[in-house]
């Protein structure tokens, strides 16, 4: 074999250290100068491929949680099937201008043996409140019942109506 030139031998020796440094630093491992970066940062930091995955979990897991409360409210709330107790309905007003006085009539439906207060209101044409009285009623045997009341008015009334009625 013939001797070596120095520039063959510059060349071989580059050629040896790339053949080196491709199979040490294959693309995509760490030690490769010239690998993207972007991958190995995400990872380090949470926010690779791996984390999305588990945070697309979590976020359908919640999701789901909370349908299943929704529901579960909705079919407690909306179907429990209790209906109120007191049930109050007007019947018919009469206005009685020269008494400065409305009279109204109304049908009361509650459990028998239940005590029970209502309230009944005056109107003007404003529908402004002008009277008003608090009836207390007494226990019956008849859940059903029909009254009443006259109340007194500071100004002229066009109305009068039951407001509403509790148990007392």
């Amino acid at each position: 074999m013939p001797p070596r030139e120095p520039a063959d031998a510059a060349v071989e020796d580059a050629a040896v250290a790339a053949s080196d440094t491709a199979d040490r630093a294959a693309p995509g491992r760490p030690d490769d100068p010239d690998a993207p970066r972007e991958g190995l940062v995400a990872d380090r930091y949470g926010r690779g491929r791996a984390h999305r995955r588990r945070d697309r979990w979590l976020i359908v897991g919640a999701a789901a949680a909370f349908a299943v409360v929704l529901v579960a409210w909705v079919v407690w709330a909306g179907l429990d099937g209790s209906k109120p107790l007191v049930e109050a309905t007007d019947l018919s007003h009469r206005v009685l201008n020269d008494e400065r006085a409305v009279e109204v009539t109304w049908r009361l439906s509650v459990p028998s043996g239940n005590e029970t207060a209502c309230i009944v209101e005056a109107f003007n044409e404003d529908f402004t409140v002008v009277g008003w009285k608090v009836v207390e009623i007494p226990a019956s045997d008849r859940p059903l019942r029909t009254f009443t009341e006259r109340v007194r008015i500071a100004q002229p009334a066009n109305t009068g109506l039951i407001s509403h009625c509790w148990l007392t």
